[in-house]
């Protein structure tokens, strides 16, 4: 279907393309209007020009206005956390999410959230030394994992945030509010010169139900503020605004994602946690409302701009920055993750809330972890501690999963936590369920250390947190330079899902008037940033 042409007349000094190259090529400057019309040889494209109602000219048939993708998503959310385009990577625990891979979104105007859910408050602390030192006044954010089963770590978390002044923080797996995240949002709170509430620890909290979006999006519970100011926790002044403002400002809708995930589709989940933020507007009438952004799935330029039409803030991507060269991950993992396919994820018991049976989605091709892990959460259900174990099970658990006597690993447990939380061992000192638990976690969380050092021995036990957004992404940059994995830089990877989204965006509009362009011309392509791009400029790339 072809649209009626218009009465109006396009006029330039380019003449319009027919090719689909040329077409794609003006799709892609996208700091220009894009101009379909009517030649001799068909329909053509064409960026810049003017338009006059009749007269001489090239027949109009549509027009699409220019769409720098800094004018995707909120404006508001670039201000409030200093960056140029609404984009985020989002944390992956244990340093995954690296403190090179943060350093290197800032200095192209992204906000990166550091890993640091996992790590020792030691390892933090060298990282937020190189973010003073080589990003100094840049955007970064640091994550704040809820460890309902190691209380003292979220609580250490807290005080290193802090104490080192760190401003934003990003919360996640949170299934109830904790003094702790309470804690960081309201001493930050204070009056500015015009009596305003001005909130210097921003949070942004990760959600994937409406029941927490809606805690989050409300003013901190009014009994542990209370309780935070009898502990001198907060002053008196920050009690008093606590009620005046969101926990968080950013709320975060996870889909299907990697790691922690209760893997509902974005189409079903965002629209309610996007009425559920009117109506918690309506009833509190905040200064500045509450955006909510949309994570999980988007590993395409189209997935992009899909949240973005669904009315996303902004975006935030995880499995795709995992394969990128500044991550925590190996060269192994890389490559694994580089051969992902949709459907090569799995979901597997979490090393952190192992008790409680809550999963993570991971990557299954190319290692039988999941497989391994649901065993030992299976026997964990089954058996009261590991002296209940059959001698069979026991004895295949040390030679195929552990590689070495259980009693050893208890050892290693038992120094482990000596240095990290003794609570942990003081619980299990009665308990042999208990003992069997962190046995079992000791496996899930060196599986992980495995993946991230790359260890040749063990492969086959690598977990890997990964989403299908992988697959997706795997997909899309067949034939590109993002195809090879030495090839994937967390910037190149953000600029050209934002500027892809853009593109797609403009396209939609087009095919909102009528216009079916050829497929070849309707595909977004990531060349690489140094080469020739339409529109493309240092700082608003």
């Amino acid at each position: 279907m072809q649209p009626h042409e218009s009465p109006y007349r396009w006029h330039g000094e380019r003449y319009p393309s027919t090719d689909p190259a040329g077409v794609y090529d003006a799709l892609a400057d996208l700091d220009n209007p894009c101009y379909l019309t009517v030649t001799p040889q068909g329909i053509g494209a064409v960026s810049g020009g003017t338009i006059t109602a009749g007269g001489d000219g090239l027949p109009l048939l549509a027009a699409v206005e220019a769409l720098p993708p800094r004018r995707l998503g909120s404006a508001a959310f670039c201000a409030a956390h200093g960056i140029q385009l609404p984009y985020m990577a989002g944390a992956m625990a244990g340093g995954i999410a690296s403190a090179d891979l943060v350093i290197a979104l800032a200095k192209e105007g992204f906000l990166g959230s550091f890993g640091a859910a996992g790590l020792l408050p030691r390892h933090i602390e060298q990282a937020l030394a190189r973010f003073a030192a080589e990003i100094p006044g840049l955007p970064y954010a640091v994550n704040l994992i809820h460890s309902p089963s190691e209380e003292r770590l979220e609580r250490e978390a807290v005080e290193l945030f802090l104490r080192h002044g760190v401003r934003c923080v990003e919360a996640s797996a949170y299934m109830g509010l904790t003094p702790h995240v309470v804690r960081y949002r309201v001493a930050g709170l204070r009056r500015g010169p015009n009596g305003q509430v001005i909130a210097d620890n921003r949070l942004i909290a990760k959600i994937s139900r409406s029941e927490t979006a809606e805690r989050f999006m409300r003013p901190a519970p009014a009994a542990m503020v209370a309780a935070l100011r009898e502990q001198g926790l907060i002053t008196a002044e920050q009690a008093e605004l606590a009620h005046l403002v969101p926990l968080a400002a950013d709320i975060t809708v996870e889909a299907d994602s990697g790691g922690h995930t209760d893997r509902r589709p974005l189409p079903a989940l965002l629209p309610p946690i996007l009425r559920l933020r009117d109506t918690v507007q309506r009833e509190h009438r905040y200064p500045e409302p509450i955006r909510v952004g949309a994570a999980g799935g988007l590993g395409t330029p189209v997935a992009v701009s899909a949240a973005f039409a669904m009315g996303a803030a902004y975006v935030v991507t995880g499995s795709v920055n995992q394969a990128c060269l500044e991550s925590g991950a190996s060269p192994a993992s890389r490559a694994m993750l580089a051969e992902a396919d949709i459907a090569d994820c799995e979901m597997a018991p979490a090393a952190d809330m192992f008790e409680m049976g809550v999963d993570l989605q991971v990557l299954k091709k190319g290692t039988l972890f999941p497989m391994r892990a649901r065993r030992l959460y299976q026997l964990y259900q089954t058996y009261e501690g590991l002296e209940a174990l059959p001698a069979d099970e026991r004895a295949k658990l040390e030679k195929q999963v552990f590689r070495r006597p259980l009693d050893e690993v208890w050892q290693e447990c038992i120094q482990y936590f000596e240095r990290r939380d003794p609570e942990q061992l003081a619980r299990a000192a009665g308990s042999p369920k208990r003992r069997m638990a962190l046995v079992f976690r000791w496996y899930l969380g060196m599986a992980s250390r495995w993946a991230a050092t790359g260890d040749p021995e063990r492969v086959m036990d690598y977990q890997i947190w990964c989403g299908p957004a992988m697959g997706s992404f795997n997909d899309w940059v067949t034939g590109s330079y993002l195809k090879n994995p030495s090839n994937r830089r967390v910037a190149d990877v953000a600029h050209h899902l934002m500027r892809g989204a853009a593109f797609h965006t403009r396209l939609a509009r087009l095919r909102t008037s009528g216009v079916h362009l050829p497929a070849s011309a309707a595909h977004y392509r990531p060349v690489p940033l140094d080469e020739s791009v339409p529109g493309l400029s240092a700082g608003a790339r």
